[in-house]
């Protein structure tokens, strides 16, 4: 490439651009046999103006063009939540892939914090797509592993390409893989031995959906809430993540601890549906749904990931947060077994969050992929 005037960036204005803009990255990854496409309706939700996040948050999304040829996208978000609970003036970007190409990645970057420059931001911080409750952080270690449902993959280049441009670390998260058919170690046994008459463990209840979803994004929400970088789900958000839940997820992978009958901890375990997925070349008709379909209730996936686990706040460092934490993960183990799951992820980990660490390492758990969220002053 000769010079920066060959790559034009220019906003997703309308559906012709969102289609490239959402099939860009098969042009990336067409000879990375670790990807898995996406669901194009999926993604086409994630961009749609009816995801909820876009109650509390704007969005702007670019194109750049080398002649007429897609070679990267970026998107530029302003989360009110985030601004209202930490009045730190910074914005975020995601939705970030490109060819390995310097100028494309400083001409899309250039873009974006130009546009949070004159929207009063600070600072910039990614990758989000789109907030911290979805998938964020850009993949640095264990590139030769396939992306779990709802996890990121990226080219080893991206990261050296981000940090020529002044972007730095502010935080890393871990994903854990766990043989599930770990052995609860003695130490584990004793504690839950010890907490056994407090602490009751039970599925979600069908009956009772509307219930135990507003259990568990309230647990969720008090759980996280002294976390790095926490931003709390909406009721509208939960909601609509519920209805995954609801179609993706049988009740006993969903389990609700309770302390002298209060809830306290919850878990939940999500088939991994990138295993079902990864042929469809991201379509699902005319035939794809059938497969889909077909392979989660009849073959089901071997792994999964558990997503969301929380224990309150008054639990956290102490001996019965530990149970409630190990109790939560240990009821879904047999659920998991019976569905043919052989490996769970969890993930995502906070790099300093050693009390889960810990409990994660003496279950068997090793750190195997590493992700990494940038920040730069504007």
């Amino acid at each position: 490439m000769d010079s920066m005037e060959q790559i034009r960036v220019i906003p997703v204005t309308n559906r012709r651009l969102r289609r490239d803009f959402i099939r860009l990255p098969w042009l990336i990854y067409s000879n990375d046999p670790i990807w898995i496409p996406p669901l194009f309706l999926e993604r086409q939700e994630q961009l749609s103006q009816r995801n909820p996040y876009f109650a509390h948050a704007r969005a702007k999304f670019w194109l750049a063009y080398q002649n007429e040829t897609a070679v990267g996208r970026i998107s530029a978000q302003i989360d009110k939540l985030h601004l209202e609970r930490y009045q730190d003036l910074t914005g975020f970007f995601g939705m970030i892939e490109a060819e390995d190409n310097a100028e494309v990645f400083k001409t899309l970057f250039t873009t974006a914090e130009t546009w949070l420059r004159s929207q009063g931001m600070r600072y910039i911080r990614g990758p989000f797509n789109l907030s911290i409750n979805q998938e964020c952080g850009l993949l640095v270690d264990g590139f030769e592993y396939p992306p779990m449902v709802m996890m990121g993959h990226a080219p080893r280049y991206y990261s050296p390409q981000l940090e020529s441009l002044g972007y730095r670390k502010v935080k890393d998260t871990l994903a854990y893989r766990i043989d599930a058919t770990f052995t609860p170690p003695p130490v584990m046994q004793l504690i839950a031995a010890r907490t056994a008459e407090r602490i009751t463990v039970r599925p979600l209840q069908r009956s009772n959906f509307k219930r135990d979803i507003s259990i568990l994004q309230d647990i969720f929400n008090d759980a996280w809430a002294d976390n790095w970088g926490y931003i709390p789900f909406t009721e509208t958000e939960f909601s609509h993540l519920a209805r995954s839940l609801k179609y993706l997820v049988a009740d006993d992978l969903i389990q609700i601890a309770e302390v002298d009958g209060i809830p306290a901890a919850m878990i939940v375990v999500f088939p991994n549906v990138n295993e079902a997925i990864r042929d469809l070349n991201g379509r699902l008709f005319p035939f794809g749904w059938i497969k889909l379909l077909w392979r989660l209730k009849a073959t089901h996936p071997k792994t999964a990931r558990i997503p969301l686990m929380g224990v309150r706040k008054r639990y956290q460092r102490s001996l019965l947060g530990t149970a409630l934490a190990f109790m939560v993960i240990d009821a879904v183990r047999n659920p998991g077994l019976k569905r043919s799951i052989q490996e769970v992820e969890l993930s995502w980990i906070l790099e300093d969050n050693h009390g889960m660490r810990n409990i994660l390492h003496s279950l068997g758990g090793t750190p195997y992929k590493q992700y990494r969220i940038y920040q730069k002053e504007l």
